[in-house]
């Protein structure tokens, strides 16, 4: 791989669209967190999942449930959010989507209310902090709890729409793929689309999801997460294909966690450059920087070492993802303007320039 690519995928600018709150803590922050409740006994291995390991997509979701334990109360909440904006930022992220499934802890009085309230206070504190990114929320849905819970929670989401000034921008459906199924959520998902929200969808993560793809598509969503098996080759079909490039609809790719939950073989066998070849529009997302031992900038110099991207490429694909994000338009066009005064741009021009003489 190019000696360059590595500085250069972290002086890169980047947008982050698709970043489970908890599951982007990182080592750093789960010592502390661990340190507050050590009559847990809950030990480092139990959080995250090492380079050169590999677990099935319901060992990851049992890592959760772990981090769910350590991050229970509003002050944890606070202080994990706060670090994980912070880290994103350090990493040459400029613009994040972070996004999380409301919870209730009866042991700390922690409501689903104040769960997204304090994520609303950590997003507003890093911004009177100066932290130098703009963050964005997403309320998840998570497909375990059901309908009822499902259309309860857009109705949460649609109240800090009105009330967040614009943090809360959209909404998540995730949770094991294994479990239930999306025709009992479109209901609370059209809700959600029709007051105003916008919709980034787990679809096809696993290969028994043709059926419910079909019928999400018809909603339709404005990005799709993962989107593993989409083509007819993997258990997808060309219809869905068919779909998703008729409406054009972003996916959000994330590399290290398709390899390290088991749903894709080996990068080089990733989806990845099936959409980007067809020039279709592609996010490069972590997931889980904490749980997958990752960060934006690694799954840059990823698509570059497995996909032979060059360093135009890389910062085609930061920019293009600008366009992908639901921030308001306002937003768009002055992240646009700072891709286009950063260095690195400058740098663009000017030997475009001399290539040109």
């Amino acid at each position: 791989m190019d000696k360059e690519v590595e500085p250069f995928c972290r002086a890169l600018p980047k947008v982050e669209l698709h970043a489970h709150l908890n599951g982007s803590i990182s080592v750093a922050t789960m010592e502390r967190l661990i340190a507050r409740k050590p009559h847990l006994n809950i030990k480092h291995s139990m959080t995250a999942i090492h380079k050169g390991q590999r677990r099935t997509l319901d060992e990851c979701f049992q890592v959760f449930k772990v981090i769910h334990q350590l991050v229970d109360s509003e002050e944890d909440l606070l202080m994990a959010a706060k670090a994980v904006i912070r880290e994103f930022s350090e990493d040459g992220v400029r613009y994040l989507e972070l996004r999380s499934t409301p919870r209730v802890e009866t042991n700390t009085g922690l409501t689903k209310r104040k769960y997204v309230e304090t994520v609303i206070e950590a997003i507003r504190q890093c911004k009177q902090e100066d932290v130098d990114i703009d963050v964005r929320f997403l309320v998840a849905v998570d497909r375990r709890n059901g309908p009822e819970v499902a259309m309860e929670t857009v109705k949460l989401a649609e109240d800090y729409m009105l009330s967040s000034e614009g943090i809360v921008v959209g909404m998540d459906l995730s949770g094991d793929p294994m479990v239930g199924h999306g025709k009992d959520l479109l209901p609370a998902l059209q809700k959600a689309r029709n007051c105003g929200l916008k919709l980034a969808l787990h679809m096809s993560e696993v290969p028994c999801q043709k059926e419910e793809s079909e019928l999400l598509l018809t909603l339709p969503p404005d990005r799709i997460g993962h989107g593993t098996f989409l083509h007819p080759e993997v258990g997808g079909s060309w219809s869905l294909v068919h779909k998703v490039r008729e409406g054009n609809i972003p996916l959000e790719l994330c590399l290290t966690s398709n390899i390290m939950g088991k749903t894709v073989e080996s990068y080089e066998k990733h989806h990845f450059p099936y959409w980007y070849k067809l020039g279709h529009p592609c996010v490069l997302c972590t997931d889980d920087k904490g749980v997958f031992s990752t960060s934006l900038s690694q799954e840059y110099q990823l698509a570059a070492s497995t996909f032979g991207l060059d360093q135009e490429a890389l910062w085609i694909l930061s920019q293009q993802a600008i366009s992908c994000s639901f921030a308001p338009e306002a937003i768009k066009q002055q992240l646009e303007k700072r891709w286009a005064e950063h260095p690195l741009q400058l740098t663009y021009s000017q030997d475009s320039g001399a290539k040109r003489k």
